[in-house]
C-alpha cells in the first residue's frame, strides 16, 4: 500500500479540534500521542516499535505515566497495539480522522488504516 503525503497542519488541527475533546485526552496522553505520531505517521511509517523508556525520555514524562497513557490511547482507539514484548511495543498510530469516536465514525464511515 502506498502512503499518501500527509498535511501536518491539517493533522494537527484535527487532533486539537476533534480528537482531544471527543476522546477526553489528558495532557500526558496528548504528549505521548504527539510523540508517537511524529515518529510514525509523519515519517511515513504505518507501525512503530518503541520501548516505554524511549518514549518516556522523548516525551519528558515518567515511565509509569507513559505506560498508563499508552494503555489509555489503545483503549480509546487512538492507536492499535500490534505487539507487546520485552523488545518493545509495536503500535499502529491512527490519524485523528481514523480514530473511533472522532468525526468519521459519527458519520458512519469506517476509519482508514486503523478502523
Amino acid at each position: 500500500m502506498k502512503n499518501k503525503k500527509l498535511n501536518a497542519v491539517q493533522v494537527w488541527k484535527q487532533l486539537e479540534d476533534l480528537a482531544v475533546p471527543r476522546l477526553h485526552l489528558s495532557v500526558f496522553a496528548r504528549a505521548v500521542y504527539s510523540h508517537l505520531l511524529r515518529h510514525s505517521r509523519l515519517e511515513g511509517k504505518l507501525q512503530l516499535r518503541f520501548s516505554i523508556l524511549w518514549l518516556a525520555r522523548g516525551a519528558c514524562l515518567s515511565t509509569s505515566s507513559v505506560r498508563q497513557s499508552v494503555r489509555s490511547l489503545v483503549a480509546k482507539g487512538a492507536m492499535r497495539l500490534a505487539e507487546r514484548s520485552r523488545a518493545g511495543h509495536v503500535v499502529k498510530v491512527c490519524l485523528p480522522e481514523e480514530m473511533r469516536g472522532s468525526c468519521g465514525q459519527e458519520r458512519g464511515v469506517r476509519g482508514g488504516a486503523c478502523g
